[in-house]
């Protein structure tokens, strides 16, 4: 019976943790402002439950006899508890008063950095910022590693460390900077019409339209506006998308839908078996989540909004309907204009509304910033200063204030200090897993016409009903063959450039 005690001491945690969850999404929703201080010892008292229960005596007990139960296979139940003690010797390791503070904090930092980006405001926002980066580097100096950005980057994607990123990034930027000077030396597309008024109420109807036909179940789901998208699951019968919607951006809000229902099918499928169980549970960030990784998350919500959404045969499907979204807006714009618009290669301050092509470069910047905050070599109170020369350096843009600077991302409000690559890694990987997928049955003829079920299933199969019970290399491997290999994101980047530029 000792696995099943493991079982059910686990559950209990992931309980806790999608509670958490719960208050997670409301504070980022719907919860009036009067309610930050409440919700931050809410969130500090169930974090430090899960924290105590995790690392309790009893559970170390239960860790040891279930270790006995199921010896050191490869199966399953040898994988659970294997995941569960890596995981809670990592907990372990950060004190638990930092765990404690910095729960409270990131509710408080959030709310924190609504108002300050509301008020382009950066130095309202700064004191709450330097207490969290001096909360991260005692992480960073309790998980250690070669690098202080390491421990960083591996809470999110295990096996990723500084070095490694630097050989990514290298191999990126050789094969990006040359591609991003050949479009922007080529004819400009049209892009008049992407900021007509576009209401917002049609935007919602056709961004879940496509995202129901892509697979996203809104049985199990439902959209939400919030001031930054995020998807996030109690479990995969309940997983929630929002979007931020611009009446004169039409791209951003359909787009950022479809990316958050990558994320969300993702979680929407996997394997019902392990619900409540350590592999839907993160215990070292303490964090109610089905997917291998972050960036393994990332790959899925970068490939259904780039692979699929930005795709020339996606418009040549759904153009139409889109036009009768917005048949005054759309009458005198023909289906390849549309298409050239989406993909246009135009930097820009804002991370989220990038270009595939520049993108990249937004997530290197912030990767530097962070790795210098983490050694000390950037102060708090500086980061205006070198995000905007950063900027510059790196796209050529001059940043007009720190609302759509330094201010733009949520993430550091919330600890997330490291997350950053992921969404590189997930691009790339995302370009691995659409080009696999495509060479087995069904799945190019059904982009071909529409029916994405193909595609789902191969995902699914692959990729997503394994939860966190593979590693992000050994499901790469399962579902492509080889481990993280760039060459198929460059392909697909170097394609869409000659294609836009023809």
């Amino acid at each position: 019976m000792s696995y099943a005690d493991f079982q059910h001491r686990i559950a209990r945690i992931n309980d806790v943790l999608c509670a958490l969850n719960v208050l997670a999404w409301d504070s980022r929703t719907m919860m009036p402002a009067g309610g930050v201080d409440a919700r931050a010892e809410q969130v500090s008292t169930l974090t430090m439950l899960a924290r105590e229960m995790a690392t309790s005596d009893a559970m170390s007990d239960t860790l040891k006899a279930a270790q006995d139960e199921v010896g050191d296979g490869s199966d399953l139940k040898a994988r659970a508890v294997a995941l569960a003690v890596r995981d809670i010797e990592i907990l372990k390791r950060i004190p638990a008063e930092v765990t404690q503070e910095k729960a409270a904090l990131s509710s408080r930092a959030h709310s924190a950095w609504v108002a300050a980006r509301q008020a382009n405001d950066f130095a309202a926002y700064a004191p709450t910022l330097d207490k969290m980066m001096k909360l991260q580097r005692r992480i960073a100096d309790a998980i250690g590693g070669d690098h202080p950005y390491d421990a960083m980057v591996g809470q999110f994607e295990p096996g990723m460390t500084h070095a490694r990123l630097q050989g990514i990034y290298g191999e990126l930027k050789a094969a990006l900077v040359p591609l991003i000077q050949r479009a922007a030396a080529a004819k400009q597309p049209r892009h008049d019409f992407m900021t007509r008024a576009f209401p917002i109420p049609q935007q919602k109807a056709f961004g879940l339209k496509m995202a129901e036909k892509m697979g996203y179940d809104l049985n199990r789901g439902r959209l939400d506006d919030t001031a930054h998208p995020f998807e996030i699951s109690f479990t995969r019968g309940d997983v929630r998308i929002t979007s931020r919607f611009r009446e004169d951006w039409l791209p951003g809000g359909t787009f950022a839908l479809w990316h958050e229902a990558g994320h969300g099918m993702y979680e929407q499928n996997v394997a019902p078996e392990h619900t409540r169980s350590i592999f839907t549970s993160d215990l070292v960030n303490l964090y109610a989540v089905g997917g291998a990784s972050f960036g393994m998350h990332e790959a899925q919500s970068r490939m259904w909004e780039n692979r699929v959404g930005r795709s020339r045969q996606f418009w040549a499907l759904h153009f139409d309907d889109l036009q009768a979204h917005f048949p005054d807006q759309l009458s005198d714009v023909s289906q390849d204009e549309y298409w050239r618009a989406v993909n246009r290669v135009r930097p820009d301050f804002i991370r989220v509304e990038a270009d595939e092509l520049t993108y990249d470069m937004h997530i290197i910047l912030r990767s530097e910033i962070e790795a210098d905050l983490m050694t000390g070599a950037i102060a708090t109170a500086d980061l205006p200063h070198v995000w905007n020369a950063k900027m510059r350096e790196t796209l050529d843009i001059d940043v007009p204030d720190d609302t759509r600077g330094v201010l733009q991302d949520v993430h550091w409000s919330h600890g997330y200090v490291g997350s950053f690559p992921t969404y590189t890694l997930g691009n790339v990987m995302s370009s691995q897993l659409f080009a696999a997928a495509q060479d087995r049955t069904g799945v190019t003829d059904g982009l071909a016409q529409g029916d994405y079920k193909p595609l789902f299933d191969d995902m699914r199969d692959n990729v997503w009903s394994h939860g966190r019970s593979s590693t992000p290399e050994e499901t790469l491997v399962r579902a492509t063959g080889r481990g993280l290999d760039t060459a198929p994101y460059i392909a697909d980047l170097t394609a869409k450039v000659d294609d836009l530029t023809s």
